[in-house]
């Protein structure tokens, strides 16, 4: 794998109708292998007997490498439902939902459930698996279940082990994929799409991301700004803060999630009996983790650490009765009373697909795989010394008791490969929507901030109270559907920001995964 920097990256998407009528001649050579993949006919197909046939498939080719468009190839899959109806059409919308590592092909289905009939009527609704990830090209790294668990809680007696986990990783990724690993990128995924909108014969295109693909969604308006329509980004990444910012992040806003939560819990004593000042529900909590570092609880079976019950539960915070629960539950296990497990609250589950595509069975480490080497092959700023994660998770785990030491800790990125391009810095003025709820554990109150304000043209609708990751819910009735919905049909922004109540329902595209502890199947987190 290539250690140094390339040249920028040629921009995808010059097309013959958009180029001067006069065109320097090595300009017009270097745009020719990149017409060859935007004037592709794909061969749309019904995705699948038990799909609808208005549910259609196919596959297209797009560069590994922008800067070297004649050389290795990668096949995309795509999808799409022709909702637009003559004379409303608008145009065509994109979707996706999360990751980086989430696979976006039925989203077309679930997004018509979710939209309502006069905003659907004016778009084709497209869906695409991102470069690597299920249908389209995917990466493997041949990880191990336990590799893949990337919860690391800070020890001075385990710091080794986890340094030799981190260089693992990335070494299997290294070894496993070479040279084509550094290709696996946000800005390359958001090229992708500008393929996509040419070979659908778009000028523009309107989207829909959640989480990371807010994201994907603000770089793909950095680098194709005259492209960029509607766009909508709900539950937004900080753009400042890629990437371990971002896994940072949880940790910062977990704090006063738990802050309220003990208040809460306080307030409804005579329920769960766990203080009645936030003072002692606190007292409670962190006896229950001493507890448990003690002597593991057993909870159906499995150990369960302090360290494990922290990482499960930094989530549940965000939702105070679902925090509640659990705890009580597993206080109960701690004293010998045997309980059923529940099923993993909304912010801890993937969301359920409405029409999954059949496929041949992928990587079992696609997920975890993707979600490093993007996050690892996007920007250069991860730490290489691992004695500076030691610093800033000693340093982390004083000031964000819950899980600092966790979002500080070694990753695979301090040995992984230096990014072929860099970071894209999303500093723009076009009209983006951007939406987030107060309650959000992937992608906290001030990373959904952080989005607006690098968006200067951007709009927020903020959902006051709101809880979960996800806020467009397809509820028409809810203050913050309704006002992506009117964005969506007419394209025009709020006058101002819009502070919404909660509309109690949960958005049928995000992908939020769980951050699982070591008793827990591995998977990787969600943005």
């Amino acid at each position: 794998m290539r250690t140094g920097r390339i040249a920028p990256l040629l921009t995808v998407g010059i097309t013959a109708t958009l180029l001067p009528a006069l065109v320097p001649a090595a300009q017009a050579s270097a745009a020719e292998p990149l017409r060859r993949f935007e004037n592709q006919k794909p061969a749309w197909h019904r995705c699948a007997p038990s799909q609808p046939a208005a549910f259609q498939c196919a596959t297209i080719q797009v560069p590994l490498d922008y800067s070297r468009p004649d050389g290795k190839k990668i096949k995309l899959a795509i999808s799409r439902m022709k909702t637009a109806v003559p004379g409303k059409r608008h145009g065509a919308i994109l979707f996706n939902p999360g990751g980086p590592g989430g696979e976006g092909l039925d989203m077309p289905v679930m997004m018509k459930n979710a939209m309502p009939k006069n905003v659907r009527e004016q778009y084709d609704l497209i869906g695409f698996d991102p470069r690597g990830v299920g249908r389209s090209t995917p990466l493997t790294c041949g990880l191990t279940p336990r590799e893949q668990n990337i919860e690391h809680p800070y020890k001075a007696a385990t710091f080794s082990r986890d340094v030799k986990w981190a260089r693992t990783v990335a070494d299997k990724c290294r070894a496993e994929n070479g040279d084509r690993l550094a290709y696996f990128t946000t800005r390359n995924t958001a090229r992708d799409m500008d393929v996509i909108r040419a070979v659908l014969g778009e000028k523009k295109i309107s989207y829909l991301g959640y989480s990371y693909g807010t994201y994907l969604g603000a770089v793909y308006a950095q680098m194709f700004p005259t492209r960029t329509d509607r766009f909508v980004l709900d539950s937004a990444v900080d753009p400042a803060r890629v990437w371990r910012g971002m896994i940072q992040v949880w940790a910062e806003g977990t704090e006063p999630a738990f802050t309220r939560w003990t208040k809460w819990t306080a307030r409804h004593d005579r329920t769960y009996g766990l203080g009645n000042t936030p003072a002692q529900v606190k007292k409670t909590f962190w006896d229950l983790i001493a507890r448990a570092d003690r002597t593991p609880i057993d909870d159906a079976g499995q150990k369960l650490t302090g360290d494990d019950i922290r990482a499960a539960l930094r989530a549940e915070f965000f939702r105070p009765k679902s925090a509640a629960d659990e705890v009580v539950r597993l206080k109960k296990a701690a004293d010998g009373h045997a309980s059923l497990r529940p099923s993993p609250a909304p912010d801890r589950q993937p969301e359920p697909r409405f029409a999954q595509v059949p496929a041949a069975q992928q990587p079992t480490d696609n997920a975890s795989v993707v979600f490093w080497t993007v996050l690892c092959g996007d920007t250069a700023a991860w730490p290489r010394d691992p004695e500076q994660y030691r610093r800033d998770a000693i340093r982390d785990k004083a000031t964000y008791p819950l899980y600092g030491d966790f979002a500080s800790n070694i990753t695979p990125c301090a040995f992984w490969t230096e990014p072929a391009e860099p970071v894209t810095e999303v500093h723009n003025t076009l009209g983006v929507l951007t939406v987030q709820n107060q309650w959000d554990s992937q992608t906290p109150l001030a990373s959904g901030l952080g989005m607006h304000h690098a968006l200067k043209g951007s709009r927020m609708v903020y959902v006051k109270g709101g809880e979960g990751h996800g806020v467009y819910s397809g509820d028409p009735r809810a203050c913050a559907d309704r006002t992506v919905n009117a964005f969506l049909s007419n394209g025009r922004l709020p006058a101002r920001d819009v502070t919404c109540k909660p509309s109690g329902r949960r958005s049928p595209g995000v992908t939020s995964l769980p951050v699982p502890g070591p008793s827990h199947t591995p998977q990787s987190p969600r943005f």
